[in-house]
């Protein structure tokens, strides 16, 4: 047996009163993850417990990289058992990390097996679970279900093909796929393949020749995704930066589509503009923009290289970009253009300095138009979340907040959600036990509630 209890990250009875009389059963709406949507329709049965578990999460992949596990038994071509083996035998020492947390839930929820992960077990658990993936046919859609998830949206760049979409519609799912809308190829500019990338979105647009025919191509393309059900727009840059005139990114864009590259000055010139753009189109159409800052990307270009992006080689950043982001929040809120945003922040000590920031830009637009996202990435962790949970209800509104979402392309990233749910009940139930708040369960298990659910299906419009 494993060392998981019912009361888990549960340290006092209102803490577990609420959970299980109010978070436990609520839904799952996952408004931002990055599962493939064509695995989603094709929804073939899985082979074994490695193709669910290990393939494609770089979560897992830098635990295992931090052991010191050679990169053939994660990435490379050493079978799918001794990559599962492996990792089991690391995940056994890897006290206080979340994935020693959210792995042995996976093996409970998923696969109805509770022993202990460790490398002495691993042939067991290997075993176990591909006994029962055989016997029940697991497939994508059985384990979302599962999950009691009733919405979730993809990040599909702008240029992907949205028919994909419609045939998950009129497939029998319990639960419903929607992209959300992304132009981060068409904003990094000094990125290798740019070019290309402006080729796909010609071939399904228009000619695109300077500035103004590719806003164009770029909002044809969100009318696109908005017949598809789209109401969210996803944003990721490592900083915010200063908005350039549109002058000055038409020049940067000229200058990469004559093959003459960019240098560091334009290309901060035209994703400056380009932020404030589409922020503006979503503002224009209602979408709600997710801004995700602090993230710095591919540090290792030998891997990079070797195995592309999202692989597990990227880290916190220490820039500080607070000053641009109000210029660029205020000139968006003076043009009425300032959309309903979710500010995903990266790094914990930049926590008070944001929470104060979209402090200064709510509106009756809507129940707390200006979000502070949760814990992400690397702070999506006990640590993390309980350091979220103060600064948010230090400085803001707790009851209007959206919740948490998976960020990931494994499908057995769920859980998360409860280990979420559990953290925030502890940390309210704290307060209640020590005279802090009120001892009104309805009222405060009603908060639970609609932070784990009803906020965010309401601040995102989705039926």
């Amino acid at each position: 047996m494993s060392y998981l209890k019912d009361n888990f990250l549960l340290t006092n009875k209102s803490a577990e009163k609420l959970y299980f009389d109010y978070a436990k059963d609520m839904p799952i709406f996952d408004y931002h993850c990055h599962l493939p949507e064509k695995q989603l329709l094709e929804n073939a049965e899985f082979n074994d417990v490695f193709e669910i578990w290990l393939k494609g999460d770089h979560y897992k992949w830098r635990l295992m990289r931090n052991y010191g596990i050679n990169e053939e038994f994660i990435t490379g071509d050493k079978s799918n058992k001794e990559k599962f083996v492996t990792y089991c035998k690391v995940l056994g020492t890897a006290f206080g990390n979340p994935l020693y947390h959210w792995s042995q839930v996976e093996l409970k929820e998923f696969f109805n097996c509770e022993i202990e992960i460790n490398e002495q077990n691993a042939e067991l658990i290997w075993n176990w679970c591909n006994d029962y993936i055989a016997l029940n046919h697991i497939t994508p859609q059985s384990l979302i279900e599962k999950s009691n998830v009733t919405h979730l949206f993809t990040t599909n760049e702008i240029f992907d093909d949205l028919t994909t979409f419609e045939k998950i519609a009129k497939k029998d799912y319990k639960f419903k796929v929607i992209p959300a809308f992304r132009a981060d190829k068409i904003m990094n500019i000094d990125a290798a393949p740019y070019c290309d990338y402006i080729k796909i979105l010609e071939g399904i647009t228009h000619p695109i020749k300077n500035i103004e025919d590719l806003e164009k191509a770029i909002e044809i393309r969100l009318n696109e995704f908005i017949k598809v059900g789209t109401t969210a727009a996803d944003i990721a840059v490592e900083k915010v930066l200063p908005v350039a005139s549109k002058e000055d990114a038409d020049n940067a864009f000229k200058s990469v589509l004559s093959g003459n590259g960019v240098s560091i000055e334009q290309a901060d010139a035209f994703k400056g503009y380009f932020t404030y753009f589409l922020m503006k189109l979503y503002a224009k159409y209602k979408i709600a923009t997710e801004l995700h800052v602090g993230a710095m990307r591919n540090n290792n270009a030998k891997m990079l290289a070797k195995l592309g992006l999202d692989t597990g080689f990227d880290s916190i950043s220490d820039t500080n970009s607070i000053g641009y982001m109000s210029r660029l929040f205020d000139r968006l809120n003076n043009e009425d253009s300032l959309p309903k945003t979710i500010v995903f922040n990266l790094n914990p000590k930049m926590n008070a300095e944001i929470m104060t920031l979209i402090g200064s830009f709510q509106s009756d637009e809507a129940n707390g138009k200006m979000q502070y996202g949760p814990a992400w990435w690397f702070l999506d962790n006990k640590v993390g979340m309980e350091k979220h949970l103060e600064d948010l209800t230090a400085t803001g509104h707790i009851a209007v907040f959206v919740g948490m979402l998976t960020d990931s392309r494994s499908l057995l990233s769920y859980p998360r959600h409860h280990y979420f749910r559990r953290i925030l009940c502890n940390y309210l139930g704290g307060m209640m036990e020590k005279g802090e708040m009120t001892n009104d369960f309805e009222l405060v298990g009603k908060v639970v509630q609609d932070i784990s659910y009803n906020n965010s299906i309401k601040y995102l419009g989705v039926k």
